[in-house]
């Protein structure tokens, strides 16, 4: 109930003031798990992308976020998860795979965190191999505007457009699934793909 609610008044906002616009919601399955990779310029991006989509998403968010207690928990109640950055957190990890075992929408920003210039930074290769494990779908979004409205350091969003670009899934094949596992190549493969949509999707005409 809380998170419809807030959801609500958030894409009312991002709707009337905001003009967001979402090109292809049909490329997100209606049901069963899913991982959405998109890029991260702002703040808003996991507000926008959770908006934009008319299942619920759940996000990995950096452990920072989660240090004040209170807004620690209003995240955990629209379905963040904290997630310690630059190490390797085994309980993170086992929430992603719990979230997709029970079917539902992952949301991953792999650049780990904002970029200051707009330009895709370095994928990590969370999502191939989450995706090689559950044979979730990776549905790759670009988001466009939110550097702009909310910019690096401000809290005092400005005027503009946003828009959300949901590109088609990108299904791992049986012999990527059974290869992934020895074949690093494999993994970097898969991840240069993704980056490679998400980056399609953020150009110019790139719908």
């Amino acid at each position: 109930m809380f998170y419809s609610i807030i959801r609500f008044i958030f894409l009312i906002i991002l709707m009337v003031f905001f003009r967001m616009k979402v090109e292809g919601h049909e490329n997100v399955p209606e049901r069963g798990p899913v991982i959405l990779v998109a890029n991260h310029v702002s703040l808003l991006d996991p507000i926008v992308v959770g908006c934009a989509l008319k299942r619920r998403v759940w996000f990995m968010a950096k452990a920072e976020l989660f240090r004040n207690r209170a807004f620690g928990r209003v995240l955990r109640w629209l379905g963040a998860f904290p997630v310690r950055r630059g190490e390797s957190d085994r309980e993170a990890f086992h929430r992603c795979f719990q979230v997709l075992e029970a079917g539902l929408v992952l949301g991953i920003f792999p650049e780990g965190t904002r970029s200051v210039d707009g330009r895709l930074g370095r994928f990590s290769s969370i999502a191939a191999v989450l995706s090689s494990k559950t044979g979730a779908p990776i549905v790759p979004v670009g988001v466009l505007g939110t550097g702009r409205i909310l910019r690096r350091g401000s809290f005092i969003p400005n005027l503009g457009r946003v828009v959300v670009r949901i590109g088609p899934p990108i299904v791992l094949n049986r012999k990527q699934i059974d290869g992934i596992e020895s074949e690093t190549k494999d993994i970097q493969a898969i991840t240069l793909e993704i980056a490679n949509e998400v980056n399609r999707l953020i150009s110019p005409g790139g719908s």
